[in-house]
């Protein structure tokens, strides 16, 4: 009698040899057809519409498109406009910067930003932008509460202004005319 085992390998066998049998009907297995050069045969695939390059489909396609954040004009600019500040946390997967508390020396006020980016587009709909007030009379008798008006309009200006700039930077430097020969 045979084993399981021994039927496993001879089914393997078999499979192996008709695998190995059939060889020449795959499209491209004839070594024959193909220039022996490897820049030869890359030319020729690439002229037949076959392969590709890894470099072409990085960052093509997918459900996210992640970029890194000094390619990110709006992120730059945010952290530059509130670069000194504490930052207690910087998620640039999930989008949000949150500074520490910060006050000028002497006073009893505080003030601690949070930025949410919801688009990397520059828009003014593109940040949610908090500030928050805290007051202590002591160490322990602080009250916070989340303050509206000209600071959270002043922030996002400022914001979306810098990153304008960085992207008007990006594109002159990117920009490349092109060289090749004139139509007559």
């Amino acid at each position: 009698m045979f084993s399981i085992k021994s039927l496993k390998v001879a089914f393997s066998l078999l499979l192996f040899s008709l695998l190995l049998n059939s060889c020449d009907k795959i499209p491209g297995s004839d070594a024959r057809k193909f220039p022996p050069d490897p820049k030869e045969r890359v030319k020729k695939n690439i002229e037949e519409g076959r392969g590709f390059r890894l470099m072409d489909k990085i960052g093509k396609g997918g459900n996210g498109n992640f970029e890194f954040a000094s390619s990110n004009e709006l992120w730059r600019a945010s952290l530059d406009t509130i670069d000194f500040m504490p930052l207690v946390s910087v998620n640039y997967s999930g989008g949000i910067i949150i500074t520490d508390w910060y006050s000028t020396s002497g006073n009893d006020e505080s003030v601690k930003i949070s930025i949410r980016f919801l688009t990397n587009e520059i828009r003014s709909d593109a940040l949610d932008i908090k500030v928050f007030k805290r007051k202590c009379k002591t160490q322990t008798n602080c009250i916070v509460s989340e303050k509206s008006g000209n600071l959270i309009i002043e922030l996002k200006e400022k914001i979306l202004r810098t990153a304008k700039i960085y992207e008007k930077q990006k594109t002159d430097k990117d920009f490349k005319p092109y060289k090749g020969s004139a139509i007559k």
